[in-house]
Formats: structure tokens, C-alpha cells, sequence
């Protein structure tokens, strides 16, 4: 606020002039004035001016709303003014601020593509914190439902069925790229379990009988899953996903301290199976940091 000339005792004042605009070409009217010598003015001071701010602090919708309503788009965008920001994104109703700002095209491509791997670089992080934690195997599945681009672009979904029959119920079923249903599989990466027995066969690493039942598991879920693949009940189940020679990645243990000599038996020991491929923790782990590379 400048103080006003005619004010006395330096007290603020506020001055308003009344001003005509040109007319343009059809009567539009111009952001120039017809004259610089306002028509008419108004002073205003003393109890005057504290009405008039009074007013505007009750009835401007910027001064009601605040932060939570207003972004101001004309001030160099800093650290000091992020409260718009995390206002406006901390609304409560998450779901319609998406639809709305996605149905708007507010968010640039470049400035999409910044956070979706922001979200990914977080995720990763997350997942070397769980590997240094002993979790159980629900918190791994509950990871890995909110970040299925680590499992690649074999998948294009994540199904919300699990279930293949009343027996035997699956960590997740995925519907492959080819449009095909296929099986993930994950055990806990710590804990009790062992991927190498202790004991070597001819020199050669053997699997542990914890990684044997794994498998095992694995292959008769493969199984179950052909045997429901004529089943109307099971295809209405798995959202139409159709299911001809399915395949299953099993995630089981850790890898982050082998030599060479147990990287290549576990080469050799996948390439026994043409309809399961097994994985570690740290195979995800080393895929997921080479997506955001």
C-alpha cells in the first residue's frame, strides 16, 4: 500500500479512479484508456479504508480460500510457496483430483514421466529396506501388487483373482502380452529358507529342499491352472483371460553373495524347465534398477 498524498498524520489511505476504456473495431472495448484523467475519484482513509479492507478479506474468494484454493501462477515458483502446491495435491478425495488433473491435461508428458519415476525410484528404496528387514511373505506380496513393473513386459496385468480352484490359491495370476494367462509365485527372500543345499553333487551346487518344494508347488499350480482351462466358471474368474500352456515365475531367496560357480548352476538349473523360470530377490532388485536407468 503507498501512501496517499491528502493523508494526514501519515496515516494510509487508499485512492480509486474511474476511467473509460477505448472501443475498438464491433464495440469491443480496448486495454487502453480513452483518457488518462480519471472521470471520477474516490479517497478513502482512515475508518473508511479499514471497511473497505474488512470487506475484502470477507468477501474476496482468495482471502477465504488461501492456500487451499488459490495458486499464484504470477510469482517465481520457490521453496517458500510449496504450501499451494501441497495443498492443492492434499486434497482429501485422491481419486477425483487424479481423474480431474489427468481429464484436464494439467500435468505435462515431461512432467508425468518425472513422477512416475520419482514413484518408481521410491519403490526400489522400498525394497532395499524390506531386504534388510525380516518380512513376512504378505508384506512382499502387498509390494509387489502396488509395483508390478518390476515383474517386466511380460505382463500387462496383474489379475485380482488368485484363486485356481479351492485347494490351491496362487501369490498372483497375470495375464501375459501375448494375452495368455500365466503364474507369479514368491516366498519370503530371508527367514528359514535356502536356495543351495550345504552339500555339493559332483562339484556341482544342488538346490536346497526348501527351494525343491518351492518348486514343486510352482509346478503344480501350472498344473491346476491347465486342468481349469476349459472351465467357463474360471474363465468368467480370471476376466476372460484365456489359458494355453501356462508359465510361472518363481521369486525365491537371495543371490547378492554367490561366486561363480553357484551363477552358473542356477543357469543350468533354469534351463531344465521350459514353463518355469526362477528368480531371486536381487535378480528383481538388479532389473529394477537397470527399467530406471
Amino acid at each position: 500500500m503507498i501512501k496517499h498524498r491528502h493523508a494526514e498524520n501519515d496515516e494510509v489511505a487508499v485512492k480509486i479512479g474511474r476511467y473509460k476504456k477505448k472501443k475498438g473495431p464491433f464495440n469491443f472495448t480496448r486495454e487502453t484508456l480513452e483518457n488518462p484523467k480519471p472521470k471520477s475519484e474516490l479517497t478513502l482513509k482512515g475508518a473508511e479504508f479499514e471497511a473497505l479492507v474488512e470487506f475484502i478479506e470477507n468477501k474476496y474468494e482468495p482471502f477465504q480460500q488461501g492456500v487451499q484454493k488459490f495458486i499464484p501462477l504470477d510469482e517465481q515458483f520457490e521453496a517458500g510457496n510449496i504450501e499451494h502446491l501441497q495443498a492443492f495435491f492434499g486434497n482429501p478425495e485422491k481419486q477425483k483430483l487424479i481423474d480431474f488433473v489427468l481429464g484436464h491435461d494439467i500435468i505435462p508428458d515431461e512432467l508425468f514421466v518425472a513422477f512416475n519415476q520419482l514413484t518408481k525410484i521410491r519403490a526400489v528404496e522400498k525394497f532395499e529396506e524390506m531386504l534388510r528387514n525380516d518380512l513376512t511373505e504378505h508384506d512382499w506380496q502387498k509390494w509387489f501388487e502396488e509395483n508390478d513393473w518390476v515383474l517386466g513386459t511380460d505382463y500387462v496385468r496383474m489379475l485380482d483373482e488368485r484363486t485356481i480352484d479351492t485347494e490351491n490359491i496362487s501369490d498372483f495370476l497375470m495375464e501375459a502380452y501375448d494375452g495368455f494367462l500365466d503364474i507369479v509365485e514368491i516366498k519370503r527372500p530371508d527367514g528359514a529358507l535356502r536356495f543351495w543345499s550345504k552339500s555339493k553333487d559332483h562339484e556341482n551346487y544342488v538346490p536346497h529342499q526348501d527351494l525343491v518344494k518351492a518348486i514343486t508347488q510352482a509346478s503344480k499350480y501350472i498344473y491346476e491352472v491347465e486342468r481349469e482351462s476349459d472351465s467357463v466358471k474360471f474363465l468368467e474368474k480370471v476376466d476372460g483371460v484365456r489359458t494355453i500352456k501356462p508359465r510361472c515365475v518363481l521369486i525365491f531367496g537371495r543371490s547378492d553373495d554367490w561366486n561363480t560357480e553357484k551363477k552358473k548352476s542356477f543357469r543350468i538349473l533354469n534351463s531344465n524347465y521350459h514353463n518355469l523360470t526362477i528368480m531371486t530377490f536381487d535378480h528383481i532388485l538388479a532389473r529394477a534398477e537397470r527399467m530406471l536407468r
